[in-house]
């Protein structure tokens, strides 16, 4: 039982601080533009921050897992080759091809993911799953533009230089990479512009998920839901399963094992949407896998945490 209430601690509060940003669009008291507003902050400012302060004040050399990049890594390859050739020979549309095969790999890493495992781990695992970020993120949004360009064959959508500039000035990534070569370098922080990035970074996650919550509603779910419910379970449910055999089989145990799992099995990425509106995707459908995983990834999430602790991780 006492297990039971401790998992419900960690994560519960996620949900419930999405839901208050639920409740507070109804009442009024946020609106598009305060959505918008904080998207932005969150995503070019306070995020980077976060990023960069956990991993620049980290010991990198104490914090970096080859293995448990690298078999994330592949985990997700095989989730982008396996729910494409699905597609494929399902014979989606092209339309919905691509955002399939996107909303069964790719997830939430920068919210949902790290605010979960910041209340399973604190600190400690915070710093590794910003590292892990830092490597994957730049993987997820390479095999993202792939998997969105290959059903079409004409001109029409921005091409793969595009998207590769995109990425390259991904603030998100940038800063992560900068915490690693910080943390590397073994840099100090000053104590005054320490404890002022301490203050910004701690309004990061609430402020995102409040944003995420007020823009959730249970009306976009449009479009073909078994495929958006395929793709869902796809994303919490199997991807994490294949995720762990393929770390256990490399070697990685403990935080590092725990940490993995709970990033790749976040739900899916709400940038997801965008990218599928931008580059002739099925905007619908990518919506209703987001709403769709978000609410599985309560249930997964709360499974995934008792396994970890049954097995002692």
């Amino acid at each position: 039982m006492n297990q039971m209430l401790d998992i419900a601690a960690i994560v519960l509060p996620v949900f419930i601080v999405m839901f208050l940003g639920n409740i507070l669009r109804r009442a009024g008291m946020i609106d598009d533009g305060f959505i918008y507003q904080s998207n932005r902050l969150v995503f070019n400012i306070s995020l980077p921050m976060l990023l960069f302060y956990k991993i620049g004040t980290a010991d990198f050399t104490t914090n970096f897992n080859g293995a448990l990049l690298f078999g994330s890594a592949l985990a997700i390859l095989i989730g982008f080759g396996g729910s494409y050739a699905y597609a494929v020979i399902r014979h989606y549309p092209p339309a919905a091809r691509g955002v399939f095969c996107q909303g069964a790999f790719r997830g939430n890493y920068a919210i949902i993911g790290l605010a979960v495992v910041l209340n399973a781990y604190g600190e400690a695992g915070l710093t590794r799953a910003g590292i892990f970020m830092g490597f994957i993120v730049p993987w997820l949004n390479f095999l993202a533009i792939l998997a969105l360009l290959a059903p079409h064959c004409d001109n029409g959508s921005p091409g793969l230089g595009y998207w590769t500039r995109q990425i390259a000035a991904n603030p998100l990534i940038g800063a992560s990479f900068a915490g690693i070569f910080w943390s590397w370098l073994r840099l100090p922080i000053p104590v005054v512009l320490d404890r002022s990035m301490n203050i910004v970074t701690d309004l990061t996650l609430p402020l995102a998920l409040l944003a995420i919550g007020a823009g959730f509603s249970l009306k976009n779910l449009k479009g073909d839901l078994k495929r958006a419910t395929l793709a869902s379970v796809i994303k919490v449910a199997l991807l994490p399963i294949l995720a762990g055999f393929i770390l256990y089989a490399f070697g990685v145990r403990g935080l590092d094992f725990s940490v993995g799992i709970l990033m790749v099995g976040s739900p899916a990425a709400t940038v997801s949407y965008i990218m599928a509106s931008q580059m002739k995707g099925d905007a619908e459908l990518a919506g209703s896998i987001i709403i769709l995983s978000t609410l599985f990834s309560i249930f997964t999430y709360s499974l995934t945490l008792y396994l970890l602790h049954v097995i002692g991780f």
